[in-house]
């Protein structure tokens, strides 16, 4: 552990410091500055040679700048001969445009992906990727983990399981709920959506018996939250007696804290790969939960070479 050193961009230091303090271990020095005209520049501000190095970035907003912090931290580093470079980037950014839906679109997740690589980071750790296959978008390793030990604790903490029934949104989050599902012995519900416009859902029917049920309505991300809060209308009009929400990654832009504020949705738990801005923490329905230890353990046994694999699930 003496051979590890832990950087943290401006993302998401909370979590950081949770990290290292899980760890025991003090956050690296690092310098993030910004000039005038909003260029970054980066100083690594103690010696890293030959040192495993662990960079903390989410990419959330504002993604680019993010993004752009991320990449100069990692080349900092290179530059400054470590032993291996590992980008930790809880919330992946770009992450939903991992295919052409259209003509003439990029794919814009395997393009972050080629520019951490080309960097020089050596390995990513990151958490619940919109899309599995954005892992082979990388020629370096990856590993991807899961928010889901920290949400099912917290379930089989809170809830009466035999009246939960775990509901997918949309029918591509069908598996993750599934998983939820099964683990916790639990029912299985599907919102059937359909999407109008880009960040607009209108939830149309409900598929499973949800009447006098305690739904949980499970997703990676909610962004502008309108699929979640669609789908809770709809479960509430399918007789289910109370709606919750989960997912991993609090995006949480534009109307989002107000649709949920006005939602039926009776809490809305997530995690803390995205920091929640002041809005959101004032919102009564909102508890974040921290991930520090699963990422924590995650850097532990790639730095002793341990197997991560138990951490997937």
């Amino acid at each position: 552990m003496n051979e590890i050193t832990i950087f943290s961009g401006n993302s998401n230091p909370e979590l950081a410091t949770r990290i290292c303090d899980y760890l025991h271990l003090p956050l690296g020095g690092a310098k993030v500055k910004t000039f005038s005209d909003g260029e970054i520049q980066i100083e690594i501000n103690e010696n890293i040679r030959a040192r495993d190095v662990f960079v903390i970035q989410s990419t959330c907003s504002p993604v680019n700048d993010n993004l752009v912090e991320l990449l100069l931290m990692i080349d900092a580093c290179k530059r400054s001969s470590t032993k291996r470079i590992t980008a930790v980037i809880p919330y992946y950014g770009y992450g939903r445009q991992d295919k052409k839906v259209a003509p003439r679109v990029p794919i814009s997740a395997r393009l972050v992906a080629d520019m951490i690589t080309l960097a020089g980071a050596d390995r990513v750790i990151t958490m619940d990727l919109h899309a599995g296959q954005i892992q082979g978008f990388f020629n370096i390793p990856v590993d991807n983990l899961f928010a889901t030990p920290v949400l099912i604790d917290h379930m089989r903490a809170n809830f009466d399981l035999e009246k939960v029934i775990i509901v997918s949104p949309d029918a591509g989050g069908v598996e993750r709920a599934r998983a939820f599902a099964k683990r916790l012995d639990a029912g299985l519900a599907i919102i059937d959506k359909r999407r109008e416009a880009p960040n607009e859902a209108r939830a149309m029917a409900v598929i499973g018996n949800v009447k006098d049920k305690i739904a949980i309505v499970l997703d990676d991300m909610a962004d502008t939250a309108g699929t979640l809060t669609e789908a809770a209308g709809a479960l509430m009009k399918s007789g289910a007696e109370e709606v919750y929400a989960c997912c991993t990654h609090p995006v949480l832009s534009g109307p989002a804290i107000e649709r949920i504020r006005n939602s039926a949705i009776k809490k809305f738990v997530v995690t803390d790969t995205i920091p929640l801005r002041e809005e959101a923490k004032a919102c009564d329905k909102i508890t974040a939960l921290t991930i520090a230890a699963l990422f924590g353990e995650a850097i532990i046994r790639s730095h002793q070479g341990d197997s991560v694999t138990s951490l997937f699930v």
